[in-house]
C-alpha cells in the first residue's frame, strides 16, 4: 500500500515539476520590480527588511528611508547600521501620527524624507530601496501620489523598490509588480501583550 501511495506521489510531483519548470522558463524578463506590502496584519516592514538583508547577501547596495518612524530606534536600524558601506539608512519621521499630533510638521518631515528617497531613486548603484511606511504618508496625503509614482517609474531599470505600510493607495497598487496584503488572524496586542523588542521594533 505504501509503495502505491509513494508512486502516486512521485507521478503527481513529476507532473507538477513539468508545469513549474515551464512557467519558470517563460518568466525570462530581468528588470527591477516594485513590491508593496500593505494590509492591517503584522509583517510588512519585517518582510521588507528581510529583503534588504537578502539583497546585501547578493552584494547589492541598499537604501532605506523610514517615513513616520524615527522617534524610537528599531532593531533593524541598529543592525543594518553595522554595514555603512553597503546600506544607507535614514529614519526620517518623528513617530506615529497619533503621537506627533502636528500635521504640518508631519508633512514637512515626509517631504524631506522624499527628497532623500529621490536621491536613492536616481542612483543606479543602489540595487534595492526600502521605503518603510511610505503608504501611511500617502494615505494621509503628506505626499502627492502622482509625484511619488512618477519618481518611482523614472528610477534605474534594474533597481528594486519595497514599499510598506497600511492603506496603500490604488494608484500605487496599479503600478506595482508585486502586492501583498497582510491580514490579521490574531495579534498579541489584543490579548494585552505589549510591543516587544525583537518582534515589534
Amino acid at each position: 500500500m505504501s509503495d502505491d501511495i509513494n508512486e502516486r506521489h512521485r507521478v503527481r510531483m513529476e507532473r507538477k515539476k513539468a508545469i513549474i519548470d515551464a512557467k519558470i522558463a517563460s518568466a525570462d524578463k530581468q528588470i527591477g520590480i516594485i513590491i508593496v506590502n500593505t494590509g492591517n496584519g503584522k509583517g510588512k516592514s519585517s518582510s521588507a527588511f528581510g529583503m534588504a538583508i537578502r539583497a546585501l547577501g547578493h552584494g547589492m547596495k541598499v537604501g532605506v528611508v523610514q517615513f513616520i518612524k524615527g522617534a524610537l530606534q528599531t532593531g533593524e536600524e541598529r543592525f543594518l547600521r553595522r554595514f555603512p558601506e553597503e546600506i544607507s539608512f535614514h529614519a526620517m519621521g518623528e513617530g506615529y501620527t497619533w503621537e506627533t499630533q502636528n500635521r504640518e510638521r508631519d508633512i514637512a518631515k515626509a517631504q524631506l524624507a522624499w527628497e532623500q528617497a529621490k536621491i536613492f531613486l536616481a542612483d543606479p548603484e543602489i540595487g534595492l530601496v526600502v521605503f518603510d511606511e511610505l503608504n501611511i504618508a500617502l494615505k494621509y496625503k503628506y505626499l502627492d501620489v502622482e509625484v511619488v509614482i512618477n519618481d518611482l517609474l523614472a528610477r534605474p531599470p534594474m533597481q528594486h523598490v519595497v514599499i510598506t505600510g497600511r492603506g496603500a493607495p490604488p494608484e500605487l497598487i496599479e503600478i506595482a509588480d508585486t502586492v501583498t496584503e497582510m491580514d490579521v488572524v490574531k495579534h498579541a496586542f489584543k490579548a494585552g501583550i505589549g510591543a516587544q523588542a525583537g518582534t515589534e521594533w
